[in-house]
């Protein structure tokens, strides 16, 4: 859609900026992502009770950089990030600094954003809050309740996920830790099953809570999402991207509960879910304390760089973040603007190798092992795309 707009915004008089085409397909994972007009990518954001590390930017990086690499296909994208204002982490953490949990959310959520845009990151068209969604979570809990997918107990509403995590290929062992991990409270004896989560819960002392026709309370986390999703792009979406760790249970959910109230699967053609980055052996968590924020690396290395080591490397693999890595990223980048800065051009083969590596599984490695060696509009296109320049 709008082909020459998308490719032409981006990256004008640029010899070579029509090389994708308007029929060049993505590839994720193997396959074809199928567009039909505009792309639309649903990407888990944050909760924000703290601010911004590393493996956090890896994801809002990488989402970034598909909708980059489809503007340069000539396909338009609409990208929707959301932000879960409404968590019981995050009205703790705003508890123990005497503030109101929506208030403090704002005040992270400023601190965000100004990393997203030091790394130029840009801002998606489609911003949903939580709390502004709440009439939207009670729609879906009603559906739900409606088509027999949900119970009510005690002033919960459950949703029935014995299904979810036996279609996820894990063990029941390792699906109840994560269930465990991420708060799904799979020992809750109210529930049929395990694996059911709450689309509604009552709320206690101190807790954020909403009228509701099963007395006040708040949403679950998945149900969130899924009316975020709901409300913005409609019952599916063409990529849904966010960290490994939101596989399962939080994508699992999402995705199912959309399917059951609108019968339409799947939820997402495609997921890109960026490889986890570890420290001192660990997955970088604040639950861990064993961060790199992303405002402590900006007062020494420039954002190009930060970008340059995030995005050199497959998006899927799990990797281990050094403090030296940043200076081999920096080398690396360097290397690419001195190719970039060849006079004269490259001709249209190099260009068409780098947009394909791109095309293909998001290949920045390879694309930037060819416009190093090609130099010239290779390169300089490279850089445009990545938001290295």
């Amino acid at each position: 859609m709008t082909s020459s707009h998308a490719a032409g915004t981006v990256f004008s008089n640029h010899p070579g900026q029509g090389a994708a085409g308007s029929g060049a397909a993505l590839r994720l994972s193997g396959a074809v992502v199928p567009v039909v007009g505009t792309a639309r990518v649903y990407t888990c954001g944050i909760t924000p009770y703290d601010v911004t590390h590393l493996g956090h930017a890896a994801t809002f990086v990488w989402s970034d950089l598909l909708a980059s690499v489809w503007r340069l296909a000539g396909v338009e994208t609409l990208g929707c990030r959301n932000v879960t204002d409404v968590d019981d982490v995050l009205t703790r953490a705003a508890g123990l600094r005497g503030s109101d949990f929506d208030q403090f959310a704002l005040q992270q959520e400023y601190l965000f954003d100004k990393d997203m845009t030091a790394l130029r990151v840009r801002r998606p068209a489609h911003e949903p809050r939580a709390r502004h969604h709440i009439s939207a979570v009670q729609q879906l809990a009603g559906a739900l309740l409606a088509g027999g997918r949900a119970y009510l107990r005690d002033g919960f509403v459950y949703f029935r996920g014995a299904q979810v995590a036996a279609a996820c290929g894990l063990s029941r062992a390792e699906a109840l830790a994560r269930s465990s991990e991420y708060g799904d409270d799979p020992q809750d004896p109210r529930r049929d099953d395990p694996f059911d989560v709450a689309v509604w819960r009552p709320s206690g002392e101190g807790q954020p809570a909403w009228p509701s026709p099963w007395g006040p309370g708040r949403p679950g986390w998945h149900a969130e999402c899924a009316a975020m999703a709901l409300s913005v792009f409609g019952p599916s979406v063409d990529v849904l991207a966010g960290g490994e760790d939101l596989v399962f249970p939080h994508h699992a959910y999402q995705a199912a509960m959309v399917e059951a109230v609108t019968s339409v699967a799947p939820f997402a053609w495609a997921r890109l879910h960026v490889g986890a980055v570890h420290q001192d052996g660990t997955k970088m968590a604040k639950s861990t304390g064993n961060l790199t924020l992303v405002a402590d690396l900006l007062r020494d290395h420039s954002p190009a760089a930060v970008r340059m080591l995030l995005l050199d490397r497959p998006w899927r693999s799990v990797w281990q973040y050094r403090p030296g890595d940043l200076d081999t990223a920096a080398a690396r980048l360097e290397q690419l603007y001195a190719a970039a800065g060849r006079p004269g051009g490259t001709g249209e083969a190099a260009i068409g190798v780098v947009v394909a590596a791109l095309l293909d599984d998001l290949d920045v490695p390879q694309a930037v092992e060819v416009a190093v060696d090609a130099g010239g509009d290779a390169a300089r296109l490279l850089l445009r795309v990545l938001a290295l320049a």
